[in-house]
């Protein structure tokens, strides 16, 4: 039996937390595994990225975590989003390795009902791995007093979501997440919960990976 990994905790905590995820790429509509190589924004992503802008329009945030990679820093500047940005590698993608570029019907040719959560990624991360760098950005938004905004990707913030609420981080596989889409985590007095979840910013959406 696994061990539930929990966490940090801490009492001071931000009101919300808004989950961003990029708009979409060229990789992303072809359900392509996009890890580390950083394809751009299709224009419908720029579109996309514009009109999650609209959807937070006037929305102040005390903190903006980014990932690294240019589609999620390019929705996070077509997004408009309001408040200090700031990137971290723990934001990045999750690293597929000699599966980046692949789609998942490709991958099971040569591995029976592979899956990203329970198979085996040579050269790559596992869930568990994904799941250390979230609890990472979870504990530096610790002490944030108001509102936090991380613009990211598919798989990272599926797992990211799993954390908040306390489970392993392959429960992210119950998230489905598109591109272009606004999620909120928040809290039910103590407890943490997910407030929304997938909701549509742009006018499209694309198969969830990277």
């Amino acid at each position: 039996m696994s061990t539930v990994h929990r966490p940090p905790s801490s009492v001071h905590r931000p009101h919300h937390i808004v989950l961003v995820r990029h708009g979409e790429t060229e990789w992303s509509r072809t359900k392509r595994h996009t890890g580390l190589t950083d394809v751009p924004l299709t224009e419908a992503g720029r579109d996309e990225a514009r009109a999650l802008g609209e959807r937070l329009a006037g929305r102040p945030f005390s903190k903006v975590l980014v990932s690294p990679l240019g589609r999620a820093a390019e929705t996070c500047r077509l997004a408009g989003l309001k408040g200090p940005a700031e990137t971290t590698d723990d934001l990045i993608e999750w690293d597929y390795g000699e599966y980046e570029g692949r789609t998942t019907a490709d991958i099971r040719e040569g591995a029976s009902g592979w899956t990203v959560w329970s198979g085996a990624i040579p050269g790559g991360e596992s869930a568990m791995d994904v799941g250390t760098r979230t609890d990472r950005v979870l504990a530096a938004l610790a002490d944030v007093d108001g509102e936090a905004a991380l613009v990211a990707h598919g798989h990272v913030l599926r797992v990211l979501a799993a954390r908040w609420v306390g489970l392993d981080a392959v429960a992210g596989r119950l998230l489905a997440l598109d591109t272009a889409t606004l999620s909120v985590l928040g809290w039910e007095r103590e407890t943490r919960v997910i407030r929304t979840w997938n909701e549509s910013g742009g006018r499209g959406q694309s198969a969830p990976t990277g």
